[in-house]
């Protein structure tokens, strides 16, 4: 009898635990089983720890569903590393690239995964776009913090008076300790606008699963530009990647469409900055900047955001080319009222947008 199918079941277990193993997960889990041999429970214990597990949290209770589904032993992990076998090759390929287009395709390798944090998006093959896919559900984004109101405790800070008066008050007026404090810190909001119309939907795919491991770890609220606006933070807080893209696709009519930057940005100022999402936050706007609509129109918003946000940064797929001009009548009239024009190729790139982001 087959095993394999058997394994399908496994991982829709595995899911009931709390597990964000989607469909291409799975796909890979099926695939690197029947490499491997899904006769040896040692197998595939590893191969789905490898290829189901996508986050810490996950291990624990991988293992508690997997005694329950195969049995209460947990193969032991090996002393020393393994020589390397054809069958391990062809599961590392498959975790790798997160594919199951099978060992013969080349896979992306660690040095490999380096020179691929720097390629273009837009450039890449399937099997480097499903690398990038897994490269970005790994980032651990930080928000950018404000100054809160309450102080804290600290060593080294600024006498607490208060705290010293209480102090006296216990010792009959004797000062026998000095308390200090320091300014406390808050999340800062971050707004994220993200152009999907046809000038970027090279980028679109990489953006978007950007915006939701931001979203997922960060209080942000996230929004697509294009002939209308889209609110998608409810859709881009689910866990699983593939389901939070999933919904935002089907969130979005105007994918792929126009471009009309100046009346969206007016409808997100007029809906949400009222409302209080933008003031004081960090607003990141992704776009190439080609406007279909009036220059003048974007402009004059780009100025009310500027305003009303704490800071504004602009990212442009094409500001990491070193021939690149902000020309483009968008871009053009938005400039003089954004803090940064940052580029936003790359997973490189988007790494330096963290940090300035982290420092805003």
């Amino acid at each position: 009898m087959d095993p394999l199918p058997g394994l399908t079941g496994f991982a829709a277990a595995l899911r009931a635990a709390g597990v964000a193993c989607g469909p291409d997960r799975v796909r890979t889990y099926l695939a690197a089983a029947a490499a491997l041999g899904a006769g040896d429970l040692a197998k595939l214990y590893w191969a789905g720890r490898l290829t189901l597990c996508g986050e810490p949290d996950d291990l624990p209770r991988y293992d508690d569903a997997f005694r329950a589904w195969f049995g209460d032993d947990l193969p032991r992990a090996p002393r020393r590393p393994a020589p390397p076998s054809p069958r391990r090759s062809t599961l590392a390929a498959l975790v790798s690239t997160g594919t199951t287009r099978g060992a013969a395709e080349a896979q992306p390798g660690a040095s490999s995964a380096e020179v691929l944090r720097h390629r273009d998006v837009s450039g890449l093959s399937a099997a480097e776009r499903a690398h990038l896919r897994e490269l970005i559900a790994l980032l651990r984004p930080e928000p950018p913090l404000r100054r809160a109101r309450r102080r804290r405790p600290d060593r080294r800070g600024p006498l607490d008076a208060d705290r010293v008066l209480r102090a006296m008050r216990g010792t009959g007026g004797e000062t026998v300790r000095l308390p200090r404090e320091r300014a406390g810190t808050r999340p800062r909001k971050l707004v994220l606008l993200v152009d999907v119309s046809g000038s970027m939907r090279p980028y679109a795919d990489a953006l978007l699963r950007f915006a939701h491991a931001v979203a997922r770890r960060t209080p942000t609220e996230v929004f697509t530009l294009g002939t209308r606006l889209t609110r998608l933070t409810r859709q881009l807080r689910q866990r699983d990647p593939e389901l939070a893209l999933t919904a935002a696709a089907r969130a979005v009519p105007d994918f792929a469409g126009g471009t009309r930057l100046g009346e969206t940005l007016r409808a997100f100022l007029d809906r949400w900055g009222r409302r209080g999402v933008a003031r004081r936050a960090v607003v990141v706007v992704f776009s190439d900047g080609w406007e279909r609509g009036d220059p003048a129109l974007l402009g004059a918003q780009a100025a009310r955001l500027a305003r009303l946000a704490h800071r504004v940064l602009w990212v442009n797929p094409h500001a990491g080319s070193s021939d690149y001009a902000p020309v483009q009548s968008g871009i053009a009239a938005a400039l003089p009222h954004i803090d940064r024009l940052l580029a936003g190729h790359s997973l490189a790139a988007l790494d330096d947008l963290l940090r300035e982001v982290r420092r805003a």
